[in-house]
């Protein structure tokens, strides 16, 4: 069931307008700065807020329509909300946190529990208190408690807001889990860049309460454009890819991206599975011909596509690797040096450890 929105709201003052459709299935990230409208979004289809005009959707159920006078109450809704902080039942323990909303359903709609419970690692925290919990745990919890309500959407709003770096790494996979999984709709509110190249299907793309820009996740993060809204603070290209091998012993994953091999530093799962990765234009390095002795990992062979020197000291290279185009940015006396010209065959050169995390520092030296 896909999720359609098209309403206006006035608050304080402001009109905001929301026109986009979240696909079935996957994980629609709302991205864009902060006071853009994207918490607003979400409580219009939760039904904690209500739209001046429009209509929601889900499938053929409608939330809301303000022709035909429809405005099904939160609770007829069927929508599953986690917010930035966890707001579990402090006096309840986990187990009768997660199950709350699982008992309020009649016999016939419950699901099982415990493949949520499996789903999330939650086994081991069911008789303790939210306040014995570290962030992560509390949150995974929110999560399991918004499963078992059985909902027909999931909506999450900065879920790791409040997380150190260290519980939001560990959060991650538990979200690209229900992602690939549960088969929900999910909308995601997020303004951090990894969080939405790590988990985002589909991003919409909101500023000063409006939708800006929606699409595939990996057309509109790679959208130069769209930089000052995304948060992306460097030029890069947002990949899909497939683990083709875990090589534990030695850290390493080696993905395949389309046919183009490509090893990183190690990321969670099995051969088979769906990785997103995002490597920085300042991170890849360009060469005539392959290095015979070097410590980068990734050696891949090119055709520059494009060369766009309009801007100051920078010269942005777009190279074709296979199906996937990467931009790259030297220096113009690297380009002089190494006499670049559209149609040429070289050699992007990108070190692993700087596959999937923008904060990276960029290969060795481009010249």
């Amino acid at each position: 069931m896909s999720l359609s929105v098209e309403v206006t709201v006035v608050q304080g003052g402001a009109k905001f307008h929301f026109a986009f459709e979240a696909p079935a299935g996957g994980l629609t990230a709302l991205a864009g700065p902060s006071g853009a409208g994207k918490t607003t979004a979400i409580d219009l289809i939760a039904g904690m807020r209500r739209p001046s005009k429009g209509r929601i959707a889900l499938g053929d159920r409608v939330f809301f329509d303000s022709a035909s006078r429809i405005d099904l109450p939160p609770e007829h809704r069927r929508v599953g909300y986690v917010f930035q902080d966890a707001r579990l039942f402090p006096h309840l323990k986990v187990r009768d946190n997660l199950l709350y909303g699982w008992r309020r359903r009649g016999p016939e709609r419950r699901i099982a529990v415990t493949p949520v419970v499996d789903l999330l690692g939650l086994a081991d925290l069911l008789d303790r208190r939210p306040w014995t919990l570290s962030g992560g745990e509390r949150q995974r919890v929110a999560l399991g408690r918004a499963l078992l309500s059985q909902p027909d959407i999931l909506l999450m709003d900065e879920p790791l807001a409040a997380l150190d770096p260290n519980r939001r790494a560990e959060i991650l996979p538990y979200i690209e889990r229900l992602r690939d999984r549960m088969g929900l709709p999910i909308v995601y509110v997020s303004h951090n860049l990894e969080e939405v190249t790590r988990l985002a299907d589909h991003v919409v793309v909101i500023d000063r309460g409006r939708v800006v820009a929606a699409g595939p996740a990996t057309e509109i993060l790679n959208r130069i454009d769209l930089r000052p809204l995304t948060g992306a603070r460097d030029l890069g290209a947002v990949i899909d890819a497939r683990i083709a091998a875990q090589e534990p012993e030695e850290g390493l994953t080696r993905l395949d991206a389309g046919g183009v091999p490509i090893v990183c530093l190690h990321r969670d799962g099995a051969p088979g599975d769906r990785v997103r990765i995002r490597i920085c234009a300042r991170d890849i390095a360009v060469a005539r011909s392959a290095p015979a002795d070097s410590s980068v990992m990734n050696v891949l062979p090119c055709r520059l596509a494009a060369i766009d020197d309009r801007t100051t000291g920078e010269v942005i290279l777009t190279l074709r690797a296979g199906t996937l185009a990467l931009p790259a940015s030297i220096t113009r006396p690297s380009l002089r040096r190494l006499a670049l010209a559209e149609g040429d065959q070289i050699f992007a050169l990108v070190k692993s450890m700087s596959v999937g995390d923008p904060q990276a520092a960029g290969p060795e030296a481009d010249g």
